[in-house]
């Protein structure tokens, strides 16, 4: 890997796609945007989340008036992903930068400064002749897919044609809008008018665990 051909940006005015480019971008967007156009669909809601962006994506942040800062935004070459240290990661094999839907994961505040750090110290290496930055690189993005990894852990690509991979979805999001209030499987089960047994039916078979372990992961997390 060639850590100059890995690029970072700070959102500090409006920023778009280079279609030449034919890069991924991971656009962490902190506050102070109007929102994230992504193939010509602007997203409003897109404070306090990171964005999984393809190289066939046009997309451009929308900055407003202010010129502080408002984020990152990670340029990665097709051959970074391919590198063995991130085969392991669920967020590889569903294919996050291939899937027809745009991939965001909204972040918790304690999560939020992590990656933030990360991306600083990203920021601060890719600058720098250090001896052993490219190992230090590939921590750090490897470190950053890892937090990104606990809350995308579906182990398929979702399709409408997959009920139980539909269903594991709509309970991951139901997970993530809802840990603080929700706790227990029933209550999730409820919402999604299945039962306990068959919601952990469905959760293991798709991601290895049973639903309460997921409740638990994204307590923890």
């Amino acid at each position: 890997m060639n850590p100059t051909s890995i690029k970072i940006s700070r959102i500090t005015d409006e920023i778009h796609s280079d279609s030449a480019a034919e890069t991924y971008a991971v656009c962490w967007v902190k506050d102070k945007v109007e929102g994230l156009e992504i193939n010509d669909k602007v997203y409003y809601d897109a404070a306090n989340a990171v964005f999984f962006l393809a190289p066939d994506h046009r997309w451009r942040i929308l900055k407003g008036k202010t010129t502080a800062s408002s984020g990152y935004v990670l340029y990665l070459p097709r051959k970074v992903m391919d590198h063995p240290i991130f085969k392991n990661l669920h967020i590889s094999e569903i294919r996050l930068f291939n899937s027809e839907d745009i991939p965001k994961i909204t972040l918790t505040p304690g999560i939020e400064i992590r990656i933030q750090a990360i991306l600083e110290m990203l920021d601060e290496l890719l600058s720098t002749q250090l001896k052993h930055r490219e190992e230090a690189i590939l921590s750090l993005l490897n470190t950053l897919f890892v937090y990104c990894d606990g809350k995308c852990n579906i182990k398929s690509v979702i399709s409408q044609n997959n009920s139980k991979s539909t269903l594991v979805y709509r309970f991951k999001k139901l997970v993530n809008r809802q840990f603080d209030e929700y706790h227990e499987v029933g209550d999730y089960a409820k919402t999604l008018n299945i039962s306990d047994k068959y919601l952990n039916t469905c959760t293991k078979e798709i991601l290895g665990v049973n639903a309460k372990n997921l409740i638990d992961e994204q307590l923890t997390m």
